[in-house]
């Protein structure tokens, strides 16, 4: 099930979401322009485990192993990668923000990136893979939309061979299948004989910090409310 959009409106125009949408466009056609979707290229803004834990010295012009939590937030390793962040950070991304606000939106956002990174070099501790793309932050926005608009309706595309229905269903019947997807993956990716691929640890650490924080959020809000 691919999402094309979601039926829930907005109040407010998502000046922090498109913002984000265009940085990571920008910085991707840069890659392009400037021919720097060479290797050596992740290995010097991508989080790099081996890198971050000081067990294998970063290459020379690497930007600081902490740094790159944040910077390997805003790199793609192609264009379906960043297309497909992009259209899940549009979809999900500007509710979440109506609800949050633009500063807490951005806020929560980079934490929910800098989490999942820090998941995923906590398991894999000696991983010389360079890690890149904005999928753990975009997780934690979509766990943020589960705990939010739960019942919200989402178009998805079906695919059934050679041909494709468009369907309905509620946020909590796409994400919770996301998320079975993800556990599922994140098992198998423990027994790979070696790194690389997704970073589906990434992507639940994103997940569980944006559920956990919108949880807190919306407790307070309704609080707020009704005290």
């Amino acid at each position: 099930m691919i999402p094309v959009r979601d039926e829930l409106p907005t109040r407010r125009f998502p000046i922090v979401t498109v913002a984000l949408i265009g940085l990571n466009g920008i910085i991707f056609f840069y890659q392009i322009l400037g021919g720097l979707s060479s290797e050596a290229f992740f290995f010097r803004v991508g989080l790099v485990p081996a890198f971050l834990w000081g067990k294998v010295h970063p290459l020379q012009g690497s930007f600081p192993p902490f740094l790159t939590l944040f910077t390997s937030q805003f790199v793609h390793g192609n264009f379906p990668h960043l297309f497909f962040n992009m259209l899940y950070l549009w979809i999900f991304g500007n509710n979440v923000e109506d609800f949050l606000g633009h500063v807490h939106f951005l806020f929560f956002y980079l934490v929910c990136g800098l989490v999942a990174g820090l998941l995923h070099a906590g398991i894999f501790l000696d991983s010389l893979t360079p890690t890149v793309g904005a999928s753990g932050a975009i997780a934690g926005v979509m766990g943020g939309y589960l705990i939010l608009f739960p019942y919200a309706r989402v178009i998805v595309m079906v695919f059934w061979g050679f041909f494709v229905q468009f369907v309905r269903v509620s946020a909590v019947t796409l994400l919770g299948f996301w998320v079975f997807l993800q556990v599922v993956y994140a098992l198998f990716s423990l027994a790979a004989p070696t790194y690389g691929g997704v970073a589906w640890f990434a992507h639940l650490g994103g997940f569980i910090v944006g559920v956990l924080w919108s949880k807190i959020v919306s407790a307070f809000f309704y609080r707020r409310i009704y005290w």
